[in-house]
């Protein structure tokens, strides 16, 4: 755990240097494009139940999350423009680099989620959460186009609740058990590669 506490740190920490005119032009387009600030901070479910606030760029029209906390493919009129363009490539999570320096998050482990839907784990689930979340993990790898499969559904809250979260929570769990520096490399290049396809 030391050893990848210290690969976080090194790691966001130079990011966050190399990123940063990246971080300039992209907030930039998001001031000169919508109304609203730069970036979207909300509430999760961290290691051990602890709330946190995670960072993405702001990629929906301000006060859109009041709306629903899921995003629905090409259909979400929410999101702007811009967001369209930083949601493609994931741009919007670049700010988490913010949360795995300051110890919110690692580079690996199970996506964070929101009170709302962490509520609905059973017991077995709720294992995820007895390790510190993550930017990407398999369930991130295996969903990458997940607001498009939710964009085909009829109801796509239902859809995400029975059918995705399952999947993605076992997965994550998956993760638990396999979890070591090696597996977190592996990952990650799993994650750009699947960016870039």
């Amino acid at each position: 755990m030391i050893v990848k506490r210290i690969f976080d740190i090194i790691f966001s920490f130079i990011g966050l240097i190399i990123l940063s005119p990246f971080f300039l032009i992209i907030s930039l387009i998001i001031v000169f494009t919508s109304k609203g600030p730069v970036f979207f901070r909300q509430i999760r479910v961290g290691k051990n139940f602890k709330d946190f606030k995670m960072y993405k760029f702001r990629t929906m029209y301000l006060d859109s999350d009041k709306k629903g906390l899921l995003t629905i493919g090409g259909k979400d009129s929410r999101v702007t423009k811009a967001g369209y363009f930083l949601r493609k490539y994931k741009l919007d999570e670049l700010p988490q680099l913010i949360n795995v320096f300051t110890g919110n998050m690692s580079f690996v482990g199970p996506r964070p989620e929101v009170k709302k839907y962490v509520d609905l784990y059973n017991d077995e689930q709720k294992k995820v959460l007895t390790v510190k979340p993550g930017i990407t993990d398999f369930a991130s790898i295996e969903y990458r186009n997940e607001s498009e499969l939710l964009a085909k559904s009829d109801n796509p809250e239902k859809t995400y609740i029975e059918e995705i979260m399952p999947v993605k929570l076992s997965l994550n769990l998956k993760y638990i058990q396999q979890s070591g520096l090696l597996t977190d490399i592996k990952i990650i290049f799993k994650t750009i590669i699947k960016i870039n396809n």
